[in-house]
């Protein structure tokens, strides 16, 4: 039948066809394509603020002060006024509806940081029924650190660490996580993942990742720690044969006591049978790495000659190099597994770390087995990431909204985008390590706006995505191009709507879209503190 972007003739459309099955999300999203954010209100008054976010069900706009230290949550609410004219749509909207608060309304502000402790502003997570927020505070970061117990070599360090449970509905603080004298990634939620109840904080400082249940009541529980220890229990087994072994070299030293008239010589005796506290285990996580690659090369060949040849190749001559790896980032597959990223201790710390090797492992936390082991330039990783693109994304089974989101495994359109980039690729390996350098991927990094879905729209991803980043700013409107008919729809201009006076300052921009209603902020900003030009598109 006839596709109309009418929106009356598909109404009329919507009445008489029945869409075909588990069709009918994408059916009704395409009633988008008639409401667009196509009205711009530039240079809106409103308050100086960092606005963060929407929350996946749209009921929150969260925004920190200047100063970080204060949370302001918004409501969003559609401005309405009056005309007594017939003609309404030709008229300028009243100045009162031009202001910010005309659109969003102030819920609460409550201060989160405190001494000498700074909200983290690039930090927010939403649980999935968005009743609770998390958000962090730390104090500044010190470079050059000594590295103390336990602590690797290179990391700097954070001497406090905190994060903040609060209830969105009233603001109110209902626990907190304290990491003293640690490194935890906070940059665009790189080092903390949330599924469904489940939080992963990747500790890169002392090589842990700390797994915490938040429970309905707004509690913050530790569940376990995987590191040094695997186990639960690993700790106290080391511990008590430690004691067992101390027991021993007493007893063997009490026994040299009998024979022996030298004080000196059982002294040196008993320092040599003791064991060296300084002289640590590799930790359990890096020995089960070691163990599957080990099994891995030992199982690739049968001839026992040969097997030993590769293990000498493969195995013993990167030793060391197998050694040295640190944990870089963490994602949940599912409620089980965990997708480690494994890299050097410069890759860890640096803000681009594609040009790093680096390794993927999939880790069962129930069995505490590696069940895969992946260099970032394989293959096959590559091959299932184009396919089951959606797996890696973990959105929890019950988000409306996310599941919705664009990726090269559910849209052909962003697909042939992927295919057109490795056709173009000068080596295929060098492809394999930019995509995949994107893996694990970031929380919530993703807008679930119908706008950004690429069986819609046709827009330049250079210059906006759904994906959570600031851009270079440009002086020119973001086209937003239909699928089905070649022509613009509408447009998104950042910035003042005379374009910048100087072209010589250099400008980022930021894009905050509704995930569902025909509302969005852009959100323009120079490297110098001067106010943001913040400005509104909806639909009139």
């Amino acid at each position: 039948m006839f596709r109309n972007l009418n929106v009356v003739a598909r109404i009329f459309e919507r009445q008489i066809r029945t869409p075909p099955p588990a069709t009918s999300v994408h059916c009704a999203r395409r009633f988008y394509e008639n409401f667009v954010p196509s009205f711009t209100i530039y240079d809106v008054e409103c308050p100086d603020l960092s606005f963060r976010k929407f929350t996946d069900d749209g009921q929150y706009l969260i925004s920190f002060s200047r100063n970080h230290q204060d949370l302001i949550v918004y409501r969003p609410t559609w401005f309405s006024f009056s005309c007594k004219e017939e003609d309404c749509s030709g008229h300028d909207l009243p100045v009162k509806a031009k202001r910010f608060e005309s659109f969003f309304t102030q819920l609460y502000c409550i201060t989160l940081a405190s001494c000498n402790e700074l909200i983290c502003k690039d930090f927010f997570l939403s649980m999935e029924n968005n009743q609770f927020g998390l958000f962090a505070t730390s104090t500044p970061q010190i470079h050059d650190a000594p590295a103390n117990e336990g602590a690797i070599q290179g990391v700097p360090f954070i001497e406090k660490i905190t994060f903040h449970l609060v209830s969105l509905e009233d603001g109110v603080i209902l626990d907190e996580k304290v990491f003293h004298n640690d490194f935890i990634n906070l940059t665009n939620n790189m080092g903390v993942f949330l599924y469904d109840d489940l939080l992963a904080i990747v500790s890169l400082r002392y090589q842990t990742i700390h797994i915490l249940q938040i429970r309905e009541s707004g509690n913050l529980v530790d569940v376990r720690a995987i590191g040094s220890f695997c186990h639960e229990d690993d700790e106290l087994f080391l511990n008590s044969n430690s004691q067992a072994r101390c027991i021993s070299c007493i007893t063997i030293s009490d026994r040299s006591r009998l024979h022996q008239s030298s004080g000196n010589q059982v002294e040196n005796g008993l320092q040599q049978n003791l064991p060296n506290e300084g002289n640590s285990f590799l930790s359990g996580i890096k020995q089960r790495l070691l163990s599957f690659i080990f099994r891995g090369i030992w199982n690739e060949e049968t001839d026992q000659i040969v097997r030993i040849q590769c293990l000498k190749k493969k195995f013993y001559f990167h030793f060391q190099d197998y050694v040295d790896l640190i944990i870089w980032k963490v994602q949940f597959l599912d409620r089980h597994h965990l997708l480690i990223k494994f890299g050097s201790v410069d890759g860890g710390v640096s803000r681009n770390a594609d040009q790093h090797p680096a390794f993927f492992a999939v880790y069962n936390m129930e069995t505490t087995e590696v069940v895969a082991y992946y260099q970032n330039s394989a293959d096959e990783l590559y091959f299932l990431f184009e396919q089951f693109c959606d797996h890696f994304h973990a959105t929890s089974r019950n988000s409306m909204y996310m599941n919705f989101i664009s990726s090269h495994s559910n849209n052909i359109y962003a697909l042939e985008q992927l295919r057109s980039i490795k056709n173009k690729a000068g080596s295929f390996s060098q492809f394999v390590k930019k995509i995949l350098a994107s893996l694990p991927f970031s929380c919530q990094s993703q807008s679930p706006s119908p706008y950004f879905d690429q069986s819609l729209f046709r827009y330049d991803e250079k210059l906006i995505s759904a994906t959570d980043r600031h851009r270079q700013s440009t002086d020119h409107p973001i086209k937003f191009i239909s699928r089905r008919q070649p022509r613009t729809l509408f447009k998104i201009k950042p910035g003042p709507e005379a374009g910048s006076m100087d072209g010589r300052t250099k400008r980022i921009s930021s894009f905050l879209f509704h995930p569902f209603l025909p509302l969005a902020l852009s959100i323009q900003q120079t490297w110098f503190l001067q106010p943001a030009v913040v400005n509104i598109h909806f639909r009139r």
